[in-house]
């Protein structure tokens, strides 16, 4: 009861605060499996993006997150486990021999969708989007049969920007691309640049 009413009083936060519209504009808001990849630019992005999500999607949408980071005691164990359901991962690589996305393949498995963020840190440069990491090539080659749904969040880091308490009050969208589609044969550098491509494609141009 608890981490539910936490979870409607969350997303009610976030959409208010930021005034978040989704904006399907290739992809429609259906129960498909889904790795929704979007840029990382503030610690509320997997937040507005799950928050954004109608319900009947958001309950089987899980964020991957950095365990040293939320895996501690107190407030963000249990958001991260009894609220947002997140995938748990290993920054830090602790325990040789385990590979780094056997829990997000378990996710998938599982019959769950992700929220990713393949730069692999949030991007406080100059650039609109950072390169990214080699992550979502080896899900996307592991699971084929699950959609990559670009998304990109444009305002979030200007509603909440760095050492400011209260937000401003500035529209966030998210933009729901086209699912990227699988080209047999395509190696790792190629598909990462074309996936890149397609979500700065749905950056406004002011991002």
């Amino acid at each position: 009861m608890l981490a539910a009413l936490t979870a409607f009083a969350i997303t009610s936060a976030a959409r208010l605060l930021t005034g978040a519209r989704a904006l399907w504009l290739g992809s429609t808001a259906q129960a498909t499996q889904r790795l929704y990849y979007a840029n990382h630019s503030s610690h509320g992005d997997f937040v507005l993006l799950w928050a954004s999500l109608p319900p009947q999607l958001r309950k089987r949408t899980r964020p991957v997150a950095g365990a040293d980071y939320w895996q501690k005691p107190g407030v963000r164990s249990f958001l991260i486990n009894r609220v947002f359901n997140g995938v748990l991962v290993d920054r830090e690589r602790k325990e040789a021999g385990i590979n780094p996305l056997q829990a997000m393949l378990d996710a998938l498995d599982g019959g769950d969708s992700l929220i990713i963020f393949p730069e692999g840190t949030r991007n406080l440069s100059d650039e609109p989007l950072l390169p990214f990491k080699s992550g979502l090539y080896h899900l996307a080659h592991a699971r084929p049969e699950v959609e990559l749904v670009p998304v990109w969040i444009a305002n979030l880091n200007r509603v909440m920007p760095k050492g400011r308490a209260l937000p401003l009050p500035l529209l966030c969208t998210l933009s729901f691309g086209t699912a990227l589609e699988r080209i047999e044969g395509e190696g790792k550098e190629a598909f990462l640049e074309r996936a890149r491509n397609a979500l700065l494609a749905l950056a406004p141009e002011e991002a």
